[in-house]
């Protein structure tokens, strides 16, 4: 009984605090002042204002109190994890970038050393113009097609 007791006052507290939030709206610039209070802080006012919401006796306050910080702590926990994860994903996304502009520079290198080889000292000289005709080609196309208004539909 006692448990079912605790169990809804937690979930009362957590409406309340859930539309007091709501109220405030979602914009990233307004965080409430919750968020800016230790953990320790916010469970005693979490507590204070379902004492005064629901009239708790001392003991149901203490058995209150010990629910909301598990619950914080919890809640905490998740955070910093959820933080971990994402640098995590952003690092493996840096390094993931990296191996494949490495593999194509390498895969570029060699392809220039066979063209060394195969050509002559003139025809290679040649050869990189022309390359390096075809990529400003290539970088003004796609640069254009970026950029173009008439074109902006056009791809969807």
């Amino acid at each position: 009984m006692k448990k079912l007791i605790v169990t809804a006052l937690l979930v009362v507290g957590i409406a309340s605090f859930a539309q007091d939030r709501n109220e405030m709206g979602n914009r990233p610039d307004r965080r409430p002042e919750m968020e800016k209070l230790s953990p320790e802080q916010r469970t005693q006012l979490m507590v204070k204002k379902m004492t005064l919401d629901l009239d708790l006796n001392s003991k149901q306050q203490e058995q209150v109190k010990q629910v909301i910080a598990e619950q914080g702590a919890k809640r905490e926990a998740m955070k910093a994890d959820r933080m971990a994860k994402k640098e995590e994903e952003a690092k493996r996304n840096t390094d993931d970038h990296y191996a494949m502009k490495n593999k194509m520079l390498d895969e570029q290198i060699a392809m220039q050393d066979k063209m060394k080889k195969i050509l002559s000292p003139e025809q290679f000289e040649k050869w990189n113009k022309l390359k390096e005709k075809r990529q400003g080609k290539f970088h003004d196309k796609h640069h254009e097609r970026d950029h173009d208004p008439e074109r902006e539909y056009d791809d969807k």
